[in-house]
């Protein structure tokens, strides 16, 4: 009896800690879907939601008493720290891409109604130019707290980089409170730190295959270690003309009109999130040889392409070390 209960406490001090478990937080926000995975015993959820809560507050289009929906009504308002960080991340990154990336954009690609049916319209070129004239992120610029405008009908928003934005900022809080494990998603973009502390394993992440009937698969599954990917693909918004040409939803920044494209999925790897997810939807635009001079001078950026060839078969390109797997 007493050899039993010297085995029990054997047991109780040394070989019957409990294996670490992952907190795993999943739900919608942003449009979309997110998964937040964390070695904390901390249930964060109320938190991180308050945090959502404040960035649609910031950034959405779809909240009319949102800040950036009171800027594209020309209301006095003062932009929060969220708003500023985007801002000047956007401007930043539609100088390097010479306009490639540009957050201006938005009331044109809505005019070509992508995500509706899939067969072209032709629209009237007047509209177009009516509406190209107000086209041009660096017709605004911050002044301390307030956005202006060279024109009140220039229209800003941010859906190419506030969920990369949105993945960040979840991050740096769940670090804040000295959790240095985890991977958090929001609608593909991707974040990771650390190790997944339950498998005793790096993080894994899949790049899915295109497909243009909507079914999911992955293509390859790499390792992330303290960095973040974003992916943007054209093979789920595109349309058809007579001659069964695709255009994917990338607009044309100095026409207005839709790019003739092979490049099907692109996803950047960066230090940040907000970063990846803004480069990823400028290398739409950008075509395969402008991206691959592109990143000669920006070796902080690994790219993973997926395009058609002359065969309309699939290849892929991995450019500045981006991960095999």
């Amino acid at each position: 009896m007493r050899n039993l209960l010297v085995i029990s406490i054997i047991c109780v001090l040394f070989s019957c800690k409990e294996e670490p478990k992952n907190t795993k937080l999943a739900g919608t926000v942003f449009g979309t879907s997110y998964s937040i995975i964390y070695d904390s015993d901390v249930n964060y959820e109320t938190k991180i939601d308050s945090l959502f809560y404040v960035i649609n507050k910031s950034m959405s289009t779809y909240q009319a008493n949102s800040d950036i929906s009171k800027l594209n009504r020309n209301e006095s308002f003062e932009i929060d720290e969220h708003f500023k960080k985007v801002y000047d991340a956007s401007k930043e990154i539609f100088g390097q891409t010479e306009g490639a990336f540009d957050p201006s954009i938005g009331n044109v690609v809505n005019a070509w109604k992508f995500g509706a049916e899939h067969t072209i319209d032709v629209i009237d070129s007047l509209k177009i130019d009516s509406l190209m004239q107000y086209v041009g992120y660096d017709k605004t610029y911050r002044h301390d707290n307030t956005i202006r405008k060279s024109n009140p009908n220039v229209y800003i928003e941010f859906n190419a980089i506030a969920k990369g934005y949105a993945v960040d900022v979840i991050g740096e809080f769940l670090e804040s409170q000295k959790v240095n494990n985890y991977l958090i998603e929001i609608g593909g973009e991707i974040r990771v730190k650390g190790i997944n502390s339950e498998k005793q394993s790096n993080w894994k992440v899949g790049v899915e295959e295109p497909n243009f009937e909507g079914k999911q698969s992955i293509l390859k599954a790499i390792t992330l270690q303290d960095e973040a990917m974003a992916t943007s693909g054209t093979y789920r918004k595109f349309k058809v003309d007579e001659n069964g040409n695709r255009y994917a939803h990338i607009i044309d920044a100095e026409t207005g009109y839709p790019s003739k494209t092979n490049l099907l999925s692109i996803s950047v790897i960066a230090n940040d999130c907000m970063t990846a997810d803004a480069y990823a939807t400028a290398f739409k635009s950008m075509g395969i040889d402008k991206v691959k001079t592109f990143l000669k001078s920006h070796p902080e950026l690994k790219v993973f392409l997926i395009f058609e060839n002359d065969n309309k078969e699939l290849e892929t390109l991995a450019l500045n070390g981006f991960p095999e797997r």
